[in-house]
């Protein structure tokens, strides 16, 4: 099984709870298997079956409430 790995910056996140609903909104985007938020550098690993449009992890990240750099 091939997996694709992309890499991600989230602006506007502050604490914990930012973390969880970002890595919470982008689990729920097809194919993704793994999220791994940074907080401090607010840098965004996104491991997948296939790799990941622009437009879906936007959509996901602004709807946990944040913005896709």
């Amino acid at each position: 099984m091939s997996t694709a790995t992309s890499t991600w910056t989230v602006t506007g996140m502050t604490c914990g709870h930012c973390v969880a609903s970002v890595t919470e909104e982008l689990q729920e985007v097809d194919g993704v298997q793994d999220v791994a938020v940074t907080l401090e550098t607010g840098e965004v690993v996104v491991t997948s079956a296939e790799p990941l449009t622009r437009e879906a992890v936007e959509a996901a990240v602004t709807e946990a409430g944040y913005q896709l750099a």
